[in-house]
């Protein structure tokens, strides 16, 4: 019998703000050979500005779990619920960049 590695328990503090979450409506992904960083932004509807939430930065092998997991809970999700609908394709996409 193989035998398991012993399990961590981790706790993780997280403050009232965090635990509310933050909707985004739009994601920018980059990437380098030693990170891949994750832009979460808020499109305000009707006006051509946004918002910034979050800059998460991740390891390549930290992004290619988090890919799978999201793989993972997607599959779930639709088995449950039912198929997810994708925006439809021909819409104009913004052109979106940073400013100070």
């Amino acid at each position: 019998m193989e035998e398991q590695p012993p399990q961590h328990h981790v706790q993780i503090k997280a403050e009232e703000k965090e635990l509310q979450g933050q909707y985004s409506n739009l994601a920018m992904i980059n990437h380098n050979s030693e990170e891949f960083t994750m832009n979460f932004i808020y499109l305000f509807p009707n006006v051509p500005q946004g918002k910034l939430l979050a800059s998460i930065i991740l390891s390549p092998g930290h992004a290619k779990r988090l890919l799978r997991a999201l793989e993972e809970n997607i599959n779930r999700y639709e088995q449950q619920f039912g198929p997810i609908p994708e925006a439809p394709a021909g819409g104009p996409m913004p052109t979106v960049g940073f400013v100070h």
